[in-house]
């Protein structure tokens, strides 16, 4: 029987917004944050120190990047879990080495030391987290991924190349058949327009919501 009294106020809800690049996880999260007054969290992009030089050189500057985005994400889980209010975040702290890194010491862009280093780090850092209310994946085609990257223009994206797509694709889609640290969602995005079509984004927010809110949002 549930102890809770009825007029206890909800616990903060945390959802992780995850996916390839250009799966539209930034806009989602803008959409989530202005429909329900929740705290929005993004990815430092525009001001991180490393994304161009790594897309130029990515041998060189990989284990840089990685820790740089592993240690920010920290950061930002430190402060969600402290805080009081809903919080809906931009990519999880768990597509970093399950997807980013692990790709780079595959393609051979990050050496077993670096990557056995970084790993290590990510193991100590996640066992002091607890897994976001709810993962919601955006699964997109790569030619989706590709049409998103080009129309938003940002200079140190246009080196991507389509076999780097493809292979995080790969590793994606694995990942999220394997993930069971708490409950999650998965979106197909190819033929949604959440952002421009009211019909659309209505059709979102009423997965998120019976995932977040149902009866049963665990099934």
């Amino acid at each position: 029987m549930d102890d809770t009294p009825a007029d206890a106020p909800e616990s903060p809800k945390h959802v992780a917004i995850s996916g390839n690049i250009g799966a539209g996880k930034t806009a989602l999260t803008k959409v989530l944050g202005e429909y329900y007054g929740w705290e929005t969290v993004f990815e430092q992009v525009d001001d991180n120190p490393y994304l161009t030089d790594f897309y130029n050189d990515m041998r060189r500057w990989s284990f840089n990047l990685q820790v740089f985005f592993l240690s920010k994400r920290f950061e930002q889980l430190q402060r969600i879990e402290e805080g009081e209010t809903s919080v809906v975040q931009d990519r999880s702290i768990y597509e970093d080495a399950h997807i980013f890194a692990r790709n780079l010491y595959e393609m051979g862009h990050m050496s077993a030391r670096d990557y056995d280093n970084y790993t290590d780090l990510f193991t100590i850092m996640t066992s002091y987290l607890q897994p976001p209310s709810l993962l919601i994946y955006l699964r997109a085609s790569v030619p989706t991924l590709v049409d998103h990257i080009q129309q938003r223009g940002r200079e140190f994206e246009s080196t991507i190349r389509i076999d780097y797509l493809e292979r995080l694709q790969g590793h994606y889609e694995e990942w999220i058949e394997n993930y069971e640290r708490g409950p999650k969602l998965i979106i197909d995005v190819d033929e949604l327009d959440f952002v421009g079509e009211e019909e659309d984004r209505r059709m979102v927010l009423n997965q998120i919501e019976s995932r977040l809110f149902g009866l049963f949002p665990d099934e």
